[in-house]
């Protein structure tokens, strides 16, 4: 990674992990080898994070749109996730990486929702890597419970509308003090969001790669912020090169 411009590292990346099946098609594997493997690039993903020194990671773990796919492979990919947790979170401990997970849990299985709050729990007071999981995750459902929040306290007069503002707005929403992505990556060769950080994603580079999740390395994420590390983000103002000369 770059050491010219440390000032310029992103604080927050998010990743649309994406192309799982894809991979182990064609390797002629089924499916679940792929999302086997997907575990393995989130393993090493977090660690090289960390030794980045990235403060936040965001993962789209499982869409709320993820329940539609056959009921054997949300079966896989909760269990895959129960297992990540159950084997991985001493060691996200031991690592000071605390565990935060977004998405609504209103109807989860018992056994998935007191699995996440385990790991919230146990990781509550770490301070180094945040690790967001966004688990039954979707973006204008999100935008949806932060406007329904707000409109109650509209209706029980505990706050006036004209309080509703984007910073309230913001408060509401399930990412509630954690900062907007600086940097969004999609796998697979995919370009589109897909219903992730909608909100936040206001000001957020993008980068898409073609690389499938399973194939996603140290090499990758490095690489990745190197590239971000080039870019001048302006948030609608002026480069900060235009802005000098114009001083």
């Amino acid at each position: 990674m770059s050491e010219t411009a440390p000032s310029l590292l992103p604080e927050h990346v998010a990743i649309i992990m994406d192309g799982n099946g894809r991979w182990a098609k064609q390797r002629g594997l089924p499916r679940i080898m792929g999302h086997r493997r997907g575990v393995e690039a989130v393993r090493e993903t977090v660690r090289t994070a960390g030794e980045c020194g990235l403060k936040y990671l965001t993962l789209f773990a499982f869409s709320s749109e993820n329940w539609r796919r056959p009921q054997s492979e949300v079966s896989d990919l909760l269990g895959l996730l129960k297992a990540f947790i159950r084997r991985d979170l001493a060691e996200l401990h031991k690592e000071n990486v605390r565990v935060r997970v977004i998405g609504d849990r209103v109807g989860l299985k018992d056994d998935i929702r007191a699995l996440l709050e385990e790991a919230e729990q146990t990781t509550r007071d770490n301070t180094a890597l945040t690790l967001i999981i966004a688990f039954n995750y979707g973006a204008r459902d999100e935008i949806a419970r932060a406007a329904a929040s707000l409109a109650r306290d509209v209706a029980e007069g505990r706050i006036d509308v004209s309080a509703i503002t984007p910073e309230a707005i913001s408060a509401r929403l399930d990412t509630a003090g954690i900062p907007d992505p600086d940097l969004i990556i999609r796998t697979s060769g995919e370009e589109r969001l897909s219903n992730f950080l909608l909100w936040q994603a206001a000001y957020s580079e993008f980068l898409f790669i073609p690389d499938y999740w399973p194939d996603f390395n140290r090499q990758t994420l490095v690489a990745a912020i190197d590239q971000y590390m080039t870019r001048d983000r302006r948030f609608g103002g002026l480069s900060t090169q235009v802005a000098m000369a114009g001083a």
